[in-house]
């Protein structure tokens, strides 16, 4: 008998009754007597001076992990509560109590690298050979290249001190205006009042004046609370400039560089090879405006369905389509997703207040994750399911790991979400009964491409020149929607006959604190995930363990000697994106070759 699996995640498995629980409120009221012990032991922690002073450290390191495992269990569980329910006021208070405790042991933190960056390189590379220390090599490596990028510890601890109320609360801003936001249309014959997200899916609607309406409303939306949207962005992007220039950093991605663990001349080789590649993309967008019957293809119907019957998953049907094609790949990956769909790890439902997008969280105390979407049958969103899947398999593939060497960067951490997408979206096509289903299900193979080539490119591009004219002042919103739309015409090379002005204001991943530049990773990931499927395809079920080896390696190398020790690839040279950019070239080839032959 097939288990039937929920679309609403269970939370109170960690902490019973939301916002309102006694068991996450003892939780964050002991999290204060360990954060103040903390706190002491920073302060009371010395510049090693001897080789000797490796158990020192090696205690400091346990006392980070638990403090750390700590105040990450509530934070991913408060991020749940604000996510499923936007009108969560009780939440929103808890978010900003732990981000106060969060500042703080991150301060701590700062205060011993600096110190570990004041030690005498002899006395550091004689520690680093300690056998208590030598697994956390690269970590500490990390740290003290850090440390040397700041500022005072004095400074710095004011910065982090600042940035909750002046910072990392713009973000938290963002979202409660866009939780605000509503829309009234007609659906399917049935009138609806819509969130962002619920809104958001109908971009793949099938009725295109369904598609327009909701773009056109939600386009009006997003311009009525302009004045406020450019204001959070000018305050993000002012906060982040300036303390770049206080540390003397005169590039906007040095920081998102160092936080991806890669070059510039990895990130360049990157762009300019899909640059000069997009051809291909524009001709399948160009095939697709001619057939939904237009001149040219509007921003309303990129995601569009083009046949009549674009097939439809249920949350079941979904799920056990996604359980079929990890288990060709390997058993430990289709386990592991079946256990999370048993155990209620995912919140699918489609209703009302739920912030758009999705995401999956760590709860590293209890050693699970949490996948958060609105699911509403398209095949894009089975991929969407199985990409989150892919996070929280990463997760799980770098458990016997020390939990100080699981923090993976943003970039390889779209390697796994990426590959597992690519596993569904493979065999979707490959499993086609019928032409137009199979050219439905490519096609949606080939808007990934768009997304990550195009669509991504130009939020890169719109990033770059912003902050560069941010420099100078304040960005008028009527300025931010030119930018945006001038980096979305360079973006889809011309490809679109319309574009999104506001699209400034309605990308959550602009107003993101924690990580800036929150765009150019995932096409990283997308077509780095694509050189390990190539192989995976070539070894079949025995690759999986290789996979995972790669996997628990991302925390503890930079991009550069990840490529080269498990693919070995320079990932400098535009060569090897090219490779993975073909592939993705024959997808479009074969839907226009589809699509243009005579029955």
């Amino acid at each position: 008998m097939t288990v039937k699996f929920s679309e609403v995640w269970d939370l109170d498995v960690l902490f019973p009754g939301g916002s309102n629980s006694k068991e996450l409120r003892l939780h964050m009221d002991n999290a204060e007597p360990k954060l103040n012990e903390f706190e002491a032991l920073a302060r009371g922690f010395k510049v090693p001076a001897s080789k000797e002073d490796a158990q020192q450290v090696a205690r400091l390191l346990q006392e980070v992990k638990n403090m750390m495992l700590h105040l990450h269990q509530s934070d991913a569980f408060i991020g749940c509560l604000m996510a499923q329910d936007t009108e969560d006021k009780k939440a929103a208070l808890l978010q900003s109590e732990a981000s106060s405790m969060g500042a703080r042991f991150q301060s701590a933190v700062q205060k011993v690298q600096q110190d570990l960056a004041k030690t005498e390189d002899g006395i550091w590379a004689s520690l680093l050979e300690d056998g208590v220390l030598r697994e956390f090599s690269f970590l500490l490596n990390e740290w003290r290249e850090e440390a040397k990028m700041q500022l005072s510890e004095k400074e710095e601890s004011l910065i982090t001190v600042l940035s909750v109320d002046g910072y990392h609360s713009w973000s938290q801003l963002y979202d409660m205006l866009v939780g605000e936001i509503k829309i009234t249309m007609t659906v399917d014959g049935e009138e609806r009042t819509l969130s962002v997200g619920q809104a958001d899916n109908l971009s793949s609607h099938k009725e295109a004046a369904v598609r327009q309406e909701s773009y056109e409303k939600l386009e009006a939306a997003w311009t009525e609370k302009e004045e406020f949207f450019a204001k959070t962005l000018n305050s993000i992007a002012g906060f982040r400039l300036a303390t770049y220039k206080k540390r003397g950093w005169e590039n906007p991605l040095q920081e998102p560089l160092h936080i991806n663990r890669m070059k510039e001349e990895t990130l360049n080789a990157m762009w300019g090879a899909i640059s000069k590649n997009k051809q291909p993309f524009v001709d399948y967008l160009n095939k697709k405006g001619e057939l939904l019957g237009k001149d040219g293809l509007d921003w309303y119907d990129v995601d569009a369905p083009v046949t009549e019957s674009t097939q439809q998953f249920s949350y079941q049907e979904g799920a056990e389509f996604i359980l079929k094609h990890f288990k060709k790949f390997g058993p430990e990956l289709a386990e592991f997703a079946e256990q999370a769909f048993e155990k209620g790890w995912i919140e699918a439902e489609d209703r009302p207040n739920k912030r758009p997008g999705g995401f999956c969280t760590g709860l590293p105390l209890t050693e699970e994750s949490r996948i958060f979407m609105t699911y509403s049958g398209s095949m894009s969103n089975v991929a969407t399911l199985a990409h989150e899947l892919g996070h929280a398999f990463h997760t799980y593939a770098l458990r016997p790991v020390h939990s100080l060497n699981r923090s993976y960067a943003m970039n390889v951490a779209e390697t796994a979400s990426t590959f597992a997408e690519m596993i569904v979206a493979d065999a979707s096509v490959k499993n086609a009964e019928t032409k137009e289903e199979k050219i439905a299900l490519l096609e949606d193979k080939v808007q990934r491409s768009v997304a990550f080539f195009m669509n991504i490119h130009s939020r890169f591009l719109f990033e770059t020149r912003f902050y560069e004219e941010r420099k100078k002042g304040v960005v008028s919103a009527g300025r931010l929607s030119e930018l945006m739309e001038e980096a979305q015409q360079e973006g889809f090379a011309g490809g679109l006959s319309s574009s999104h002005p506001h699209f400034w204001a309605s990308k959550l991943h602009f107003y993101i604190t924690d990580v800036p530049f929150y765009n150019f990773p995932y096409t990283f990931g997308y077509l780095f995930s694509l050189s390990i499927y190539a192989k995976a395809l070539e070894e079949g079920t025995g690759f999986e363990e290789k996979y995972m080896a790669l996997l628990r390696d991302t925390a503890i190398m930079t991009a550069e000697d990840l490529a080269m020790k498990h693919l070995g690839e320079d990932i400098t040279q535009e060569a090897f994106w090219e490779k993975g950019i073909a592939l993705c070239v024959k997808d479009a080839e074969e839907f226009i070759a589809l699509t243009s032959s005579v029955e």
